[in-house]
């Protein structure tokens, strides 16, 4: 016997709560003389099948129990009043409004496809960010400059970068000596990329280095030929990368023609 998902059933709440909005739709199954749309158990059928589910009788039969339990439930929370108490209106017309949005979204991502000349472009363009050399770097950040500079005049007097690492304010690195792994200087905010890329293998920053952060001393361990990944590999990171651009650049240009009083 098939089990409804729970995301599935969440999805479409609102859809069924407010079944009287598609009443022109032809019926699918009438409960208590109340119809649920046959467009409601396509969506909730559709939206099985595209979870994996195997469509035939078994699943057929599972979604409309389903949808007349969920109808059976919806028709005794309107009796006691609870379709217009507190914020449940409110939430069935989220629900709504998530549905309507979806559609739209997709439809729109169907009719603006992000281009192979787009996707190659921008995977040039991050490429070129990243440069022809990777650096292994460590770095102490402290909140004051004049703690910054303690820890230089320590590091000239010979204490060891992973020791003074643990007074760091960076809880990712300050237990491992400060490491950072492997990156190209775009990796990092910009004072701190720029101050990493003019160092040579062993040395470490004689000033602050000053960012939103704190105040850094950097040291540089070595540097490597970069070899970022073939196109192919990334693509998918690509598309999903500009399409959430496309939708970002979509919602601020209706937001800038929409009439907010």
């Amino acid at each position: 016997m098939h089990n409804i998902s729970r995301l599935a059933v969440l999805l479409f709440a609102g859809a069924i709560v407010s079944a009287p909005v598609l009443a022109q739709s032809k019926t699918f199954v009438t409960v208590n003389g109340q119809a649920i749309p046959q467009s409601v158990y396509d969506a909730f059928l559709s939206e099985q099948k595209a979870q994996g589910a195997q469509d035939g009788p078994e699943l057929q039969n599972a979604v409309r129990e389903e949808l007349i339990r969920r109808q059976l439930l919806a028709q005794e929370a309107k009796k006691q009043g609870l379709d217009k108490k507190g914020t449940v209106p409110g939430q069935v017309e989220l629900a709504k409004q998530a549905v309507l949005i979806r559609a739209y979204l997709g439809d729109y991502v169907r009719a603006h496809p992000i281009t192979e000349d787009r996707l190659k472009a921008e995977y040039e363009t991050i490429k070129n960010n990243i440069g022809s050399t990777e650096y292994k770097a460590r770095h102490v950040l402290v909140k004051t400059e004049d703690e910054a500079k303690a820890v230089i005049a320590k590091l000239d007097k010979g204490e060891k970068f992973a020791d003074l690492a643990k007074q760091s304010v960076d809880p990712g690195s300050k237990d491992n000596g400060g490491e950072l792994g492997w990156n190209s200087p775009a990796a990092y905010v910009k004072p701190f990329g720029e101050a990493l890329s003019k160092l040579k293998k062993g040395e470490y920053t004689k000033a602050p280095v000053k960012t939103d952060f704190g105040y850094h001393v950097i040291e540089l361990e070595d540097t490597r030929a970069a070899n970022p990944p073939p196109y192919e590999q990334v693509k998918p990171q690509l598309e999903q990368r500009l399409g959430q651009q496309q939708i970002e650049q979509l919602v601020k240009d209706l937001r800038e023609k929409a009439k907010v009083n």
